[in-house]
C-alpha cells in the first residue's frame, strides 16, 4: 500500500501533471510550488462561475446558487470601492458563519482587499487590540458582534460599519440590503501573488494575538495540495484494488457542514476554498451540536464533515445516530487537533460510507502541512500523514542543528503556503521563519514512508477544542491582578476538548483572593474560551528551575483536578 503511494505519489508531482511540482524563489528564499497553480484566490473563485445553477450557500431556510452568490459578491465589491476601499486595504469581518461572511470575504479577496477575520469570541477589549493593529477602513459584524463593538465605538469613530442580521442597527450602520444595491460586474483588478489575502489572528506569545498574513500564493497552494491528497489517495486506492479509478466528473457535488469558525484556516482555507473549487456547497450552522447536524446530514445529503475531534466523536456517540440517514457521508474528520486513535476506528465502524480523515497544518501554513485518510489513517491513527508535495520537512534539536530521519525533534517546514510574516512584529516574524523555514513550535518524528508523528509540544500553548491559548496570555492578565504574586498556566486533559486551561495561583501575602474573583475577573478581560477552568490556590511560591522559570510539567504532575477550586 505504501510502494502504491510512492509511485503514484511521485506520478502525480511529475512534469505534465496538474500537480507538477517545481521550484522558485518566493519573498527571498527558495520555495516549492506547483507549476500550474492560479496566480489568486480571485482566479479560483471566477473559475466557480461554471457551477452556475448548483447550490452553493446554506443556512436554514436561505440558500445561494453559485450564480446568486457571484451577483451579491460582485455587487458587495462595487460597494466598498464606491467608498473609497482599494486593493491593499483591509476589511474586518466580526460574525457567525453567516453565509454573508463569505460572500464579504470573496468580495474582498477577489478585489485586492485583505480580510481581517476577527473571532467571534473575543470580549471588547481584544476586539479593539486587533482594531487598533489591523486598521481596517470597514468593519463588518452580526448583531452580536454590533451590541459589542457599541461598547466601544467612540474609540473608533471614523469606522464604517455594516451590519449583517442585525435588528438593532441604528441609522448611521449600513445594511446589507443597502449595500447591495451597488449591483453591477467584478471589478477588474491585477492582485499579485504575495499580496496579504487575510489576517488571521493567532495567540499571542507574548499577552497580545499576532495577526498572520495569509498570502494569495499561500491560500491558492493549500487548497491545491487539498485537491492533490484527494486525487493521490483515490488512485492509491483504485490500484491497490486492481479496479480503475472512477471518473470524478461523473461524481455528484460536494455538501460540507461548516462546522468549525470561518475566522480560522480549517473552515475558511481547507474547507470553504476546497468546496467552492469543487462546486460543491457549504451548508452552515448557527452553532455546533449533534442532534441537529445529524438533521442536516440528512437533509442536504451532507458528504464531509470536518471539524474538531470532539465533534465526530459527538456525532457518532449520539443517542440518536441511528435514527438518521447518514448513508451520504463519504467523510468523517477535521483539523485543528489531532484525532485520537481510538476515534479513527470508532468512525472507520460508525459510519458505513465513510473513512476517517484528519489533516495537521497551522494559521502559520494557510492550512494542512500534512493529511491522512482511509486505509492509511486506520493502519498509523496516531499519525498526521505525510507532508504535502509543495513542503520540505526536518526536524532539529534545541540548538537548531539538523536530526537524522526517525529522531524526534522540532519540526520545521518551508514551502508556499507559509506565511508571509506577523503584521506589525517583525521580531516574531524573524523568530518563527528562518530563511523561508518556519518554526511549529510542534515536536515530532517522521517515519521510513515519510508519515509524521506529532509527539509533544515546543511552544507553551493549551490546544482547547481546536483553539489555540497561549499560556503567557493568559498570565498577562491574570498578572494584572493585584493580589497575585505568581501564576503559572497550562494545560489540563480533557476527554471532550483535549484539554482546558489551568491554572496554579500563589497570592500575595494577606490576600483572600477566591476562585471564584479570578474568574470574575478574567469575563472582562478575555473570551471565555481562554478562562481558566481549574484553579489551584498555593499555599508556597510555586516551583523553579535555576534560570527562574515556573516548572510547568512538575506542576501538572503534582496536581490533581479533584483538588481544583
Amino acid at each position: 500500500m505504501y510502494k502504491v503511494l510512492r509511485d503514484v505519489w511521485q506520478e502525480l508531482i511529475s512534469e505534465g501533471s496538474p500537480f507538477h511540482v517545481t521550484e522558485m524563489e518566493v519573498r527571498g528564499s527558495p520555495m516549492r510550488v506547483y507549476s500550474a497553480a492560479p496566480p489568486n484566490l480571485r482566479a479560483l473563485w471566477l473559475a466557480s462561475t461554471a457551477f452556475g445553477d448548483r447550490e452553493y450557500l446554506v443556512y436554514d431556510e436561505d440558500r445561494w446558487t453559485y450564480a446568486a452568490a457571484h451577483q451579491d459578491v460582485a455587487a458587495i465589491a462595487n460597494w466598498l470601492a464606491a467608498q473609497g476601499i482599494k486593493p491593499g486595504d483591509r476589511v474586518a469581518i466580526a460574525m457567525r458563519n453567516y453565509p454573508e461572511w463569505l460572500l464579504f470575504y470573496w468580495a474582498c479577496v477577489t478585489t485586492g482587499i485583505a480580510v481581517v477575520g476577527m473571532n467571534a469570541w473575543w470580549i471588547e477589549d481584544e476586539m479593539a487590540y486587533a482594531i487598533r493593529d489591523s486598521e481596517p477602513k470597514l468593519l463588518v459584524v452580526d448583531e452580536e458582534r454590533l451590541t459589542r463593538f457599541g461598547n466601544i465605538r467612540s474609540d473608533f469613530p471614523d469606522l464604517p460599519v455594516v451590519a449583517v442580521r442585525a435588528t438593532s442597527a441604528d441609522d448611521t450602520i449600513t445594511s446589507l440590503a443597502e449595500v447591495l444595491k451597488a449591483g453591477g460586474s467584478l471589478p477588474d483588478v491585477e492582485i499579485d501573488p504575495d499580496a496579504d489575502a487575510c489576517i488571521f489572528y493567532t495567540s499571542g506569545t507574548t499577552g497580545r494575538p499576532k495577526g498572520a498574513q495569509l498570502t494569495h500564493r499561500g491560500c491558492v497552494h493549500n487548497v491545491l495540495n487539498l485537491a492533490f491528497w484527494g486525487s493521490a489517495m483515490g488512485l492509491t486506492a483504485a490500484r491497490v484494488a486492481g479496479i480503475e479509478p472512477p471518473d470524478a466528473t461523473l461524481a455528484p457535488p460536494s455538501a460540507a457542514l461548516v462546522t468549525t469558525p470561518l475566522f480560522h484556516v480549517t473552515a475558511n482555507n481547507c474547507l470553504a476554498h476546497g468546496t467552492t473549487m469543487a462546486g460543491g456547497k457549504l451548508v452552515h450552522m448557527y452553532k455546533w451540536d449533534a442532534g441537529e447536524a445529524l438533521k442536516l446530514i440528512e437533509r442536504e445529503k451532507i458528504t464531509s464533515l470536518t471539524g474538531v475531534p470532539v465533534m465526530s466523536r459527538e456525532l457518532i456517540n449520539h443517542p440518536d445516530f441511528d435514527k438518521y440517514d447518514t448513508s451520504s457521508l463519504l467523510s468523517v474528520g477535521g483539523g485543528g487537533a489531532q484525532l485520537q486513535p481510538d476515534l479513527v476506528g470508532k468512525i472507520d465502524r460508525a459510519v458505513k460510507t465513510a473513512r476517517p480523515g484528519t489533516g495537521y497544518g497551522m494559521t502559520e501554513t494557510c492550512g494542512i502541512i500534512t493529511s491522512i485518510g482511509g486505509d492509511f489513517f486506520v493502519d498509523k491513527p496516531d499519525s498526521a500523514g505525510p507532508a504535502m508535495p509543495v513542503f520540505e520537512t526536518k526536524t532539529i534539536d534545541a540548538d537548531g542543528n539538523d536530526l537524522a530521519p526517525g529522531e524526534p525533534g522540532e519540526l520545521l517546514v518551508r514551502g508556499a503556503p507559509v506565511i508571509k510574516g506577523y503584521l506589525n512584529r517583525a521580531d516574531d516574524t524573524a523568530e518563527s521563519i528562518t530563511d523561508g523555514w518556519l518554526h511549529t513550535g510542534d515536536v515530532a518524528r517522521i517515519d521510513e514512508n515519510g508519515f509524521i508523528y506529532i509527539v509533544d509540544r515546543v511552544k507553551d500553548m493549551v490546544l482547547r477544542g481546536g483553539e489555540n491559548i497561549y499560556c503567557s496570555e493568559v498570565e498577562t492578565v491574570l498578572f494584572a491582578m493585584d493580589q497575585i504574586a505568581e501564576c503559572s498556566v497550562f494545560g489540563v486533559p480533557d476527554d471532550r476538548l483535549g484539554e482546558e486551561v489551568g491554572v496554579a495561583i500563589f497570592r500575595k501575602p494577606g490576600s483572600n483572593l477566591s476562585a471564584e474573583q479570578v474568574r470574575e475577573y478574567c469575563v472582562g478581560t478575555m473570551a471565555k474560551h481562554k478562562i481558566p477552568r481549574y484553579i489551584w490556590l498555593m499555599d508556597e511560591p510555586l516551583p523553579r528551575n535555576a534560570n527562574g522559570k515556573f516548572l510547568k510539567r512538575e506542576l501538572k504532575d503534582q496536581l490533581a483536578i479533584q483538588d481544583a477550586a
